[in-house]
């Protein structure tokens, strides 16, 4: 049964302060490389991790691709779903985004409620989704038995795509226009991650 938290999204929807995105340009959501949070429901249970390894695949239909780890609880409730969403968190939830890939569901049965974590769904997908992240993409799971157990490599459709207009407008992010907040995390190990950094541009010929 989806989730009743639908009216957050609808007001956030409402007051701009969430955009829906084209599909064929979901992949400009994650092809800069940030670190995300991964979703998942199945059962009346949800759960949120964070995975740094997650990339685009396809334009048409989009497609993205991310690293689940067996021991990892939210795989399961992908497969057993078949649904997942990719969340783009920002410099104001370092912490979170920590907390959430450092602690396993299997330990701490509260562990979304430790790490202060407030979910939402948006109507017509039963994903739970992550309040104040600067864009979301849900998406439906590619079955491929192979490279799921061979190398921990789901794929993905994207069937619904939001963002903050505030530093994704016009299918581009606008770091350099938004306040330092905003900008997407970058993990590299022992608790370290990096803001994205200033904007450069090539000459176009």
């Amino acid at each position: 049964m989806p989730s009743p938290h639908c009216s957050a999204f609808d007001d956030a929807l409402a007051a701009g302060h969430i955009v829906p995105v084209p599909l064929e340009k979901a992949y400009r959501l994650v092809n800069h490389g940030p670190t995300v949070l991964v979703s998942a429901r199945h059962d009346g249970v949800d759960n949120v991790m964070a995975a740094a390894w997650a990339c685009g695949l396809d334009f048409s239909p989009p497609k993205v691709t991310v690293v689940l780890d067996k021991i990892a609880a939210t795989r399961a409730l992908v497969i057993a779903s078949g649904y997942f969403a990719l969340q783009v968190p920002n410099v104001a939830q370092l912490q979170l985004t920590y907390d959430l890939g450092t602690t396993s569901l299997a330990e701490d049965a509260e562990k979304l409620a430790h790490a202060g974590a407030q979910l939402f769904d948006a109507p017509g997908h039963d994903v739970p989704l992550v309040q104040g992240c600067s864009a979301w993409l849900v998406c439906k799971r590619v079955p491929e038995a192979h490279i799921e157990e061979a190398y921990d490599l789901f794929v993905g459709e994207v069937v619904g795509a939001w963002a903050n207009p505030q530093v994704f407008e016009d299918g581009h992010w606008r770091f350099d226009r938004a306040q330092p907040s905003l900008r997407s995390l970058h993990y590299i190990a022992g608790g370290q991650f990096y803001a994205i950094g200033e904007s450069l541009t090539a000459e176009v010929k």
